[in-house]
């Protein structure tokens, strides 16, 4: 195929046909692997063949997913003629979401994470780190359609904003989010190349881009800590499974495959969740309190000895006085150490004192001797008496149901209002039969860790964190102890009762209190006119946290319609076809209870809808969204029904004026306010 070498735009065609053709050939080598005659078993086999499988789909080439994106010219070197910042000698470079190589190994294509690219995001004028020129490139599906060129070492140029840096950023969204790799701001890629020791806090308002952020340091670790993190491992938590389909595109598309996500529910599954609990006692089932309760709990069913043990070996009897017990299991209490690991301790060090006295008797016992005696049933009947087994939900159930259990153990800790709303009305007889909450859940999870210790991550990712509860922060950071984490969230969207007040509280309760806060303000996806609206919100609400600075402007892209109360269901549908006349998605918006009748008037009006985490399509673009579930989700259009619906559908004004602030800002591209009632008055004349 020929190339016109005159013509900018051609040239770079050609090299996205030779990556692609270089991809394919890459995947073909893969594939062609024969693996009979280097593994030794059929286990080695399986876990080749696994990793192989891995590799073939990492290196997938999907049509509309652009191999670059990006293309820097670095200079020889420096105006003061020293080596350039990324080296003198690399010349120009291709910047996109894997490395891809030609047939000799040289790179067509450099990984975004790589240290060579990070110029692309944090180059400027003033420091422009060895680049001479930032290519941008613009893409109609998977076809190469146009490029900027950005001279940063041309002081003539004036900076401006890239104009297929917006239209990557206004780009309608249909499906599940994309990755913004392409369009990564430098106080944002600070965020994502983060060290992996540390943990990082990210507050973000509406449209900053901290779900991304999180999602694309995970990326990034993964391709600087490879190693480490594949032994580790890697979690995603989000607030609910709607929010996780939405986002499981991301990693896969970025060529990570590996990284589970889950809720904070999945976590702490231990037992069947059937049940729900009022505010109030969720708030006390949810605070830090529950924890020292707990602990006194499940310490309370240790017990000293009283009477001395005897252990009888074929003719010799061997005694260990009351005393000497008492002392070994004081010294297991005293140690900070699980309570299983000390009891499963317990036998060996009673077996110890015995083996002790064989010595001084003159006997050489050896350790199958000692695990012997360990065994012993005189000694397993000091361990069932001194320090029996605790069942984490059995016991939860007994605190849940028993009044003096848990009054014994919450006095000082919790007055006596606080015992009775924890106290279940009916109790169960079973663990089985319960009606457990969520929260009672997080309590069984909490006690399970004081009898066994949790297994640790490498790497965690929460995001929606401010809507954690101090005993849910407790749970994700047993899953993180020796690893590391990315919290995300915003304090205005905090909707559940027992919201977090303040960062340095719940990373202190995920026991990261060292943990760095970072905060971004400015806002990428919803348009000035309509962050600016739902800022109103923030004073009565978030006295103090500073409102977003939308960098989008787009007039027109906010409408309040007033309708009258019988003509409210027609004129919200008007809205919806009005709003599909664009291209993109569309998002309803409604108070739950009004999810029902807006169901039946879009059927009515033919208008098909689908629900919180079904893929939207060309074809079905309409999604119906409970005002509960729509924190976390976008759409390039949204109609917001009944705003006062909304509020006074929480059990109060500043939950319900939270939960209209995120339903205000969902959308990307433009927002239309149906109302019939008047607007909350903290909104103000419209």
């Amino acid at each position: 195929m020929s190339v016109d070498v005159d013509d900018p735009l051609a040239r770079e065609r050609a090299h996205l046909s030779a990556s692609r053709a270089a991809l394919r050939a890459m995947r073909e080598d893969v594939e062609s692997l024969d693996i009979k005659d280097v593994t030794a078993n059929w286990v080695n086999a399986v876990i080749l063949t696994r990793q192989i499988e891995d590799r073939i789909k990492a290196l997938a080439d999907l049509s509309d997913t652009p191999l670059f994106f990006g293309r820097l010219d670095y200079l020889p070197t420096t105006q003061e003629g020293q080596p350039a910042a990324g080296g003198g000698s690399i010349g120009t470079v291709y910047i996109g979401r894997r490395h891809v190589h030609d047939a000799q190994g040289d790179p067509m294509v450099i990984d975004w994470r790589a240290p060579v690219s990070q110029p692309y995001y944090q180059a400027s004028k003033k420091d422009p780190q060895g680049v001479g020129l930032r290519r941008r490139f613009g893409y109609t599906g998977g076809e190469l359609t146009a490029y900027e060129d950005e001279h940063l070492s041309d002081p003539a140029e004036l900076e401006r904003t890239s104009r297929l840096l917006q239209a990557e950023i206004e780009r309608p969204r249909v499906g599940p989010m994309r990755d913004i790799v392409a369009t990564i701001q430098p106080e944002q890629d600070e965020i994502v190349r983060s060290d992996l020791s540390g943990t990082v806090c990210v507050q973000g308002g509406p449209g900053t881009g901290k779900t991304a952020v999180g999602l694309h340091r995970v990326a990034y670790l993964l391709y600087a800590h490879r190693e480490r993190l594949a032994r580790t491992g890697t979690l995603v938590i989000g607030p609910n499974r709607s929010f996780l389909h939405y986002i499981e595109q991301v990693l896969p598309a970025l060529g990570e495959l590996e990284v589970k996500q889950a809720t904070v529910d999945d976590l702490v599954a231990h037992v069947e969740v059937r049940g729900t609990d009022e505010a109030a006692t969720a708030v006390v089932k949810g605070d830090a309190r529950m924890a020292e309760v707990l602990r006194r709990a499940v310490w309370s069913h240790v017990s000293l000895p009283t009477e001395p043990l005897m252990v009888v070996r074929g003719s010799r009897r061997w005694r260990v006085p009351a005393y000497e017990l008492e002392e070994i299991v004081r010294e297991l209490t005293d140690r900070d150490i699980r309570y299983g690991a000390a009891r499963e301790a317990l036998p060996q060090r009673i077996a110890h004192a015995v083996l002790v006295r064989m010595e001084q008797a003159g006997e050489a016992p050896d350790d199958r001797v000692q695990n012997a005696v360990a065994r012993n049933a005189a000694v397993k009947a000091v361990v069932k008496e001194c320090w029996p087994a605790v069942d984490p939900a059995k016991l939860v159930l007994r605190l849940l149901s028993d009044p003096e259990f848990l009054a014994e153990h919450a006095a000082g800790i919790l007055d006596e209002d606080e015992q009775k709303l924890l106290l279940w009305a009916k109790p169960a007889r079973s663990v089985k039969t319960a009606k457990w909450s969520t929260a009672d859940a997080v309590l069984v999870d909490e006690a399970t860790d004081l009898v066994e210790r949790t297994h640790s991550l490498g790497h965690v990712v929460v995001d929606e964190a401010q809507d954690l509860s101090p005993m849910q922060y407790r749970a994700v950071g047993r899953r993180c102890t020796t690893g590391s984490a990315t919290v995300l969230g915003d304090l205005a969207q905090g909707t559940t009762p027992w919201a977090t007040e303040s960062w340095a509280q719940a990373l202190a309760h995920l026991g990261k209190p060292d943990a760095v806060v970072e905060e971004l303000t400015a806002g990428f996806r919803v348009p000035r006119e309509v962050i600016a609206y739902a800022s109103r919100l923030l004073p009565h609400m978030s006295p103090g946290l500073a409102p977003v600075e939308s960098v989008r402007e787009n007039p027109g892209s906010l409408e309040i319609r007033r309708a009258a109360p019988e003509a409210l269901d027609a004129s919200v549908v008007a809205a919806c076809v009005d709003a599909l006349a664009h291209e993109g998605s569309i998002g309803l918006i409604a108070a739950d209870a009004r999810i029902a009748p807006l169901a039946e008037a879009l059927a009515a009006a033919g208008l098909p809808h689908l629900s919180p985490g079904e893929e939207t399509t060309a074809e079905s673009r309409l999604t119906l969204v409970p005002a509960s579930l729509a924190k976390g989700l976008e759409y390039d259009y949204v109609v917001l029904d009944e705003p006062s619906a909304v509020v006074d559908g929480e059990p109060d004004e500043r939950t319900g004026l939270r939960r209209l602030y995120v339903a205000l800002t969902r959308a990307v591209s433009g927002l239309t306010v149906v109302h019939a009632t008047d607007l909350p008055e903290q909104l103000g004349a419209a």
